[in-house]
């Protein structure tokens, strides 16, 4: 393959800082590369000195004659006066660019939902972000450079972007260079991982889940001061490993090297524990959603129906992701959840215990505080944090949980708001966990995290025995901390036995077929393969096992509800109905895998 640039002995240092230390790196036709690391390790400087839009202090870049190179970078450059159209295909007639089917794609996927000539200074922040991003994917590059590009996207838009970049350059020709915190984004497009830290730049083969595997084999071996980071990445390879096929079936992923590896790991969650911890904090009583429906008033005098008929009964110690396009009433659902939501029909009840807390994307919990150093702020908090249930259990201080989310005992003295982006949203996590609430709800928790904060986050949140609910774009971090997932489609709230690929196959039919009702979209046939009696045959089991999914849904949360009535201190009953909780718990996962792989045959 051909060499298309390269950097030689890369010094780069600020006042108080070195972030790079004589850095030799080289760059060829087919590179696909994720570049990984803790925040402030130096990622985005090491992109901005590759695609030259930033100088080392020594050092050099070298880059092949007439190679073109194409930067995201996080700064928003557009100007306010121009349109969208101006923006993202100049001066250049229409004929031309709707000719080119690259440029279409790019639209159709990020801009669709923007009028063509609005000027770019009425657009939203994550709106100019799309523009930029189309801006760049309209342009003919050699090497691509993007700079947290997921940002801002939903689950849709991230997964066109995926597919997107697979296709864009043929497997031997152009080069990717991104950093992201999106692990399922960087297992997908990615073939090489770089990870930064230390003034270091250290390459790893493969995406995200193979540099995860080839971390643990690292770190294994280093010494004890990497102890913590080796049992966080452990942990989330057994989570990797144990996950959905698609993910462990990655080319270079060495499976038997894991299996190995993950041998003394328990499963990341001890299920059964945190259920009966649950249902004994939150009663058989949680959050119940009875024929719900809300409709809000328009400006033009009307109504608009964001949600009808919504049935839901929300058990002790569910975790659950909830999915939906911007507008499609996510808030509204969490809203009456946590009360701030009254609905216009039906009755939302709920339990005598429950006590609801949300992780905002707006930090409003550190609003008073902003200007007290971190140690007065958890000073005045609850003196112990219990995490885990049973033999489990472990008491921390607020410190000590500070340490595991990132902080060191410096930044104990910095002022709340002089903390970055990601610090605060760490430190936001924390107040809200030591409120000691039963039912948390996570509304883009993973905003300005590194992925090895992402998994730290995900470890704590293992531990945590209440009622789980999140609203994430992050497709691995959703998949990671929640057991099942819902999206609201058409105003109804409807359970996906396939996750996230489910509801990506449910929205394609309902943007490619917009005039027709979710109940069409729902049942329209879909083309296969398959044909005659074994297309029959696979459609007769996957209703056949949607109706004993459902079926055993129900004997399930039944039977969480009913381990509140049992006698507590009958240790030995308790466990007979927690273990046949967990078989049923089992069957349904082995029930959803067989339905996974019929719809994929059926597609």
């Amino acid at each position: 393959m051909a060499h298309l640039l390269g950097a030689e002995a890369l010094h780069l240092e600020y006042p108080t800082r070195v972030v790079f230390d004589s850095v030799t790196l080289g760059i060829e036709e087919g590179d696909r590369i994720g570049i990984v690391g803790r925040n402030g390790d130096g990622k985005s400087s090491l992109l901005g000195m590759l695609a030259g839009i930033k100088e080392p202090n020594s050092g050099r870049v070298t880059v092949r004659g007439g190679t073109t190179i194409g930067v995201l970078d996080q700064a928003d450059t557009l100007a306010d006066d121009v349109t969208i159209s101006q923006a993202v295909v100049g001066d250049t007639p229409e004929y031309e660019w709707a000719g080119d089917s690259r440029i279409r794609d790019v639209i159709e996927g990020l801009l669709k939902d923007l009028p063509w000539d609005a000027e770019i200074g009425s657009l939203s922040g994550g709106q100019r972000r799309r523009v930029s991003l189309a801006k760049l994917l309209t342009g003919d590059w050699d090497v691509i450079a993007l700079d947290e590009p997921t940002n801002h996207l939903d689950v849709e838009a991230i997964t066109w972007l995926a597919g997107h970049l697979k296709k864009r350059w043929s497997p031997n020709s152009g080069a990717l260079m991104v950093v992201t915190h999106d692990r399922w984004f960087l297992d997908e497009i990615c073939t090489e991982t770089w990870e930064v830290h230390d003034r270091i730049v250290e390459p790893f083969e493969g995406g995200y889940a193979a540099y995860i595997l080839q971390r643990v084999e690292r770190d294994r071996m280093a010494a004890a001061s990497e102890a913590k980071r080796q049992n966080l990445a452990k942990k989330e390879l057994a989570w990797l490993r144990r996950g959905a096929p698609a993910r462990t079936a990655k080319p270079k992923f060495r499976i038997d090297a894991a299996n190995e590896l993950i041998a003394d790991v328990p499963e990341i969650r001890d299920k059964v524990s945190l259920q009966s911890l649950a249902v004994s904090r939150l009663g058989k009583d949680v959050v119940d959603l009875l024929d719900v429906g809300v409709t809000y008033p328009t400006v033009d005098g009307g109504t608009r129906e964001v949600l009808r008929d919504v049935e839901w009964r929300i058990a002790p110690g569910e975790r659950t992701g909830i999915l939906g396009v911007n507008g499609a009433g996510k808030s509204t659902l969490l809203g009456l959840i946590s009360g701030t939501v009254e609905p216009t029909v039906g009755r939302v009840k709920r339990g005598t215990t429950v006590k609801v807390k949300t992780l905002t994307q707006r930090l409003d919990e550190l609003d008073d505080v902003r200007r007290e150093p971190v140690r007065v702020v958890i000073s005045r908090l609850r003196t112990s944090y219990t995490m885990g249930s049973g033999s489990k259990a472990q008491e921390l201080t607020p410190g000590q949980l500070l340490e595991r989310l990132g902080f060191d005992s410096a930044q104990l003295s910095t002022p709340v708001k002089d903390l970055s982006g990601g610090q605060q949203r760490r430190l936001q996590l924390l107040l809200v966990l030591l409120d000691q609430p039963n039912v948390l709800i996570l509304d883009e928790p993973t905003n300005d995290l590194d992925t090895d904060m992402l998994a730290a986050i995900e470890d704590l949140l293992d531990s945590w025995s209440g009622t789980l609910l999140v609203v994430s774009h992050d497709r691995y971090f959703l998949e990671r901390v929640t057991d099942q997932q819902f999206a609201i489609l058409d105003g109804h709230l409807r359970h996906l036995p396939g996750g996230v690929d489910e509801y990506l196959r449910l929205r394609h039919l309902q943007t490619s077929a917009p005039g027709k009702s979710q109940t069409a979209v729902n049942t329209e046939k879909k083309t296969s393969s398959l044909d005659g009696a074994a297309l029959r045959s696979a459609q007769k089991e996957v209703s056949s096992l949607e109706r004993r999914i459902q079926k055993l849904t129900q004997q399930v949360d039944k039977a969480k509800t009913a381990l509140a009535d049992h006698d507590q201190s009958d240790f030995a009953g308790l466990g007979d109905r927690m273990k046949a909780i967990s078989d049923q718990q089992a069957e349904i996962e082995e029930l959803e895998l067989r339905w996974f792989e019929l719809t994929e045959e059926l597609d």
